[in-house]
C-alpha cells in the first residue's frame, strides 16, 4: 500500500503556521508524552512511596507490615546499616566528583574543537564523539569487565606481551576500580557534555567574536572572557545533568561487578537495589529502609537541581 499520502499529509501540519487560538491546543499535544511519562515513572512512585517511610515493610510481598513512626530514618545511620550506607556514599560522592571534571576535561574541548576547527566534518566527527553514549552502560561495564579480567582478559593479555605491564590489571581490585569508574563515565558521556556545551557556544553572537579577533585578542582571552562567560548556563545544564545521573548510577557498576563482591562498585543506586529488591542476596535492610535512604539521599539533590535550573534561567 502507498502511504506517501500520510508523510505528505504530516509535513503539511507540522509546516501549516497556527491560527489564532490554536496554539495552547498544538502546545499541549507535543508536551503530553512528556508529561505523561514522567508522571507515571516519577510522579507517581514517588507518591506511592511515601507511606513506605513509615513501615516495616520488607519486600513488595511482605504481608506483615507495621507502622514504625520515624525509626527508619533513625535506623539508617545506626549499626549495621549505617557500615553500608555511608561508604555507598562516599563512592558515589567520590564518583560524582570526578565524573563531572569529566565536563570540562572532555566536553569542553571536544565542544571548542567542533565549534572552531571542525568544518566540512563536523556531522561525521559529532556522530564518533556521540556514538559511546548511546551505548548501554551495562554493556560498558560487562565489556571492561572482559577486557580486564585478571586472567582472560584480551587487553591485560596485550598489555602482558608487550611488556607494558608486568601484572595483569584486575578490574575487581577495589583502587583500579574506583578510578577506572568515573573514566569511562566520562569517555561515555563525553558526546552528550559536548553536545550542551556546543549549544552554548553556537548561541555567542559571531559579532562578538569577529570583534575580537579584530581586536587582536588571544585564544585564551577570548575563552575566558567571551566564551565562557556567555555559557554558564550550558554549564549548569550539565552540572544538572552529572549530578543526578552520577547519584542515579546503576548499570554500569553491574556492569563493573557491583553485584558480584565488588565492594569499589557499590554504588547508593546499587546499595537500594540489593535491600529493597535483591531479596535473599541483600545483607541487611528492608526495603522500607532502602526507600528512606533513597529519599534522605535523593530529596536534597532534587532540591539543589531546582535551584541550580533556576539560576540558570536567570543568567540566561
Amino acid at each position: 500500500m502507498d502511504f506517501s499520502w500520510v508523510k505528505g499529509s504530516i509535513t503539511k501540519w507540522v509546516r501549516m503556521k497556527p491560527k489564532r487560538g490554536e496554539e495552547p491546543v498544538l502546545e499541549f499535544f507535543l508536551f503530553a508524552p512528556q508529561f505523561i511519562l514522567y508522571i507515571t515513572f516519577t510522579i507517581l512512585p514517588f507518591m506511592i512511596a511515601i507511606p513506605i517511610l513509615f513501615t516495616s515493610r520488607t519486600d513488595f510481598l511482605d504481608s506483615a507490615v507495621e507502622f514504625v513512626g520515624f525509626r527508619n530514618f533513625s535506623a539508617i545511620f545506626s549499626p549495621p546499616l549505617v557500615n553500608d550506607y555511608l561508604p555507598a556514599v562516599k563512592r558515589t560522592a567520590f564518583y560524582t566528583f570526578f565524573n563531572y571534571l569529566s565536563v570540562y576535561i572532555f566536553g569542553l574541548p571536544l565542544a571548542l574543537i567542533m565549534y572552531e576547527y571542525v568544518s566540512r566534518l563536523k556531522q561525521s566527527f559529532f556522530t564518533i564523539i556521540y556514538l559511546p553514549y548511546i551505548i548501554a552502560p551495562f554493556g560498558i561495564g560487562m565489556m571492561m569487565s572482559m577486557l580486564l579480567s585478571r586472567d582472560t582478559g584480551s587487553l591485560n593479555l596485550l598489555l602482558v606481551e608487550l611488556n607494558i605491564i608486568s601484572q595483569p590489571i584486575d578490574i575487581m581490585d577495589e583502587t583500579v576500580a574506583r578510578w577506572a569508574l568515573p573514566i569511562v563515565a566520562g569517555w561515555k558521556n563525553a558526546g552528550f557534555n559536548m553536545a550542551i556545551i556546543l549549544a552554548g557556544l553556537l548561541s555567542v553572537p559571531r559579532e562578538t567574536v569577529e570583534a575580537s579577533i579584530v581586536d587582536g585578542v588571544s585564544y585564551f582571552q577570548r575563552l575566558f572572557f567571551i566564551y565562557i562567560p556567555q555559557i554558564i548556563p550550558s554549564f549548569i545544564i550539565a552540572t544538572i545533568m552529572c549530578l543526578l545521573g552520577s547519584f542515579g548510577a546503576f548499570d554500569l557498576p553491574v556492569g563493573f561487578g557491583g553485584m558480584r563482591g565488588n565492594n569499589a562498585a557499590m554504588f547508593l543506586a546499587v546499595l537500594l537495589y540489593k535491600m529493597g529488591f535483591a531479596g535473599s542476596v541483600s545483607q541487611s535492610g528492608t526495603l522500607a529502609q532502602a526507600v528512606t535512604i533513597s529519599v534522605v539521599t535523593y530529596v536534597p539533590l532534587v532540591l539543589i537541581a531546582i535551584l541550580l535550573n533556576r539560576l540558570q534561567k536567570r543568567l540566561e
